[in-house]
């Protein structure tokens, strides 16, 4: 196992195109780091570097403490695990898995060993003898990681290796994967665009824009406690409502409410407001004695019952909400528009399964005022961290890391 260390890591192509900037990151022995981002983003570029499949323009990588900017993939101790398996067909599972120590010329009952245990680790025993058109999806994503661990090697690196699952097999695989780096404890380093899968994986989660880091922390501070407007909109299932807002003493004028406004903000200045869904409910459900919650009237257009609660999607007058960070939020999603943009927006609030709010009716909800985040419009910073701790810090499983030096909503081309 080994710790790996990014300083200052560029990626420039001839064109000059950044691809990543001044990539900042530790990854401490054992740990099993995300790097999560929309497509474009840099993420894959910034493994395939770890790897040795991308020469770095400029920087510099450590693994185990020791430069290897100039090594070969071969020689930086690490194994890869990919999207789309790289099996060969023509083996079996046996040969698949052992094959990497073969060409190592490693004793073949040491091949055995290493290649049985590793099946019995990954529940491969009884496919041993079959070739990879014979096994499910999961199975051959199964033998792959199989070929990762035989290896032992210091790192584990895995580009996407679920996208290609349907849903229900990603969600076992993602149990699988958790459960079986948790066993190893070999320093994992995970490439995703799916932060679902960056959530409940990590350690600790680093969110790329446009090649720079915008943040990186466990999962829940990450949620908590975003750094800016990109990390708040990809972060959370369903995605942050965000709204224009302005302060009027002392309060924040949102389209439908006013709420208590952080220390620190000027009277009349424009701010953009972010709310996760759950910090709404249904007013007649609301905690009793919580002073910072305040009610509205809203017309609901769409409710989606999902059994333990209920998406209520909501509409709202107001101003434009206008960010860059928001657009390519925007263009991730593939959509036009972001949610609560122009005139007349759209919101969702995460109701209780209690709730009688329904489709075409006027409800009431209510919003609890201490949850709502507050971001600068120019530059798309948190202006108020609800935690216990500022937004960017980490817990014991590395050094504190936050933002990128460069203003969170600059950054450069998205990777061609």
């Amino acid at each position: 196992m080994a710790n790996i260390t990014l300083k200052d890591v560029t990626k420039r192509y001839a064109d000059g195109t950044e691809a990543v900037r001044a990539l900042n990151l530790d990854i401490d022995d054992g740990e099993f780091m995300i790097l999560v981002g929309p497509s474009g983003c840099g993420k894959s570029t910034a493994l395939r570097m770890i790897a040795g499949l991308e020469d770095i323009s400029d920087g510099e990588l450590d693994i185990g403490g020791e430069r290897v900017n100039e090594r070969a993939p071969r020689d930086r101790d690490i194994a890869m695990v990919f999207q789309n398996y790289a099996l060969y067909p023509h083996m079996t599972v046996r040969e698949n898995m052992g094959f990497a120590l073969k060409l190592a010329k490693v004793d073949q009952a040491e091949i055995d060993r290493k290649v049985e245990a590793a099946a019995e680790t990954l529940d491969l025993t009884q496919h041993l003898d079959r070739k990879p058109s014979n096994l499910s999806g999961g199975q051959r994503q199964r033998v792959a990681m199989g070929r990762a661990i035989v290896r032992e090697p210091s790192a584990f690196l895995m580009d996407e290796p679920l996208s290609n699952l349907d849903a229900k097999l990603r969600v076992q695989m993602r149990t699988e994967v958790a459960r079986l780096q948790k066993r190893l404890k070999t320093t994992t380093v995970y490439v995703t665009h799916d932060q679902t899968e960056a959530m409940t994986l990590g350690d600790r989660v680093a969110v790329m824009r446009a090649g720079v880091l915008q943040q990186v922390d466990t999962p829940r501070e990450l949620y908590a406690n975003p750094a800016n407007i990109f990390v708040a909109g990809f972060i959370g299932s369903p995605a942050m409502n965000f709204f224009a807002g302005e302060v009027r003493e002392g309060r924040i004028a949102l389209p439908f409410a006013e709420v208590p406004a952080p220390s620190g903000l000027q009277d009349g200045q424009k701010v953009i407001a972010g709310v996760r869904p759950e910090d709404f409910e249904d007013a007649a459900l609301a905690p009793e004695g919580r002073e910072s919650g305040v009610e509205f009237e809203a017309d609901v257009e769409v409710t989606e019952s999902m059994g333990s609660e209920i998406y209520a999607y909501f509409a709202f007058e107001g101003e434009e909400v206008s960010s860059d960070q928001l657009a390519d939020l925007a263009r991730d999603a593939g959509v036009a528009d972001t949610p609560g943009s122009g005139s007349a927006g759209q919101a969702v609030a995460r109701l209780s399964p209690e709730s009688d709010v329904r489709a075409g009716s006027r409800a009431r909800l209510w919003l609890d005022g201490a949850r709502v985040h507050v971001f600068d419009p120019e530059d798309g910073r948190n202006l108020r961290p609800l935690g216990h701790r500022s937004a960017g810090t980490s817990d014991d499983a590395g050094s504190p890391q936050g933002p990128a030096t460069d203003p969170p909503g600059e950054g450069p081309a998205p990777t061609p």
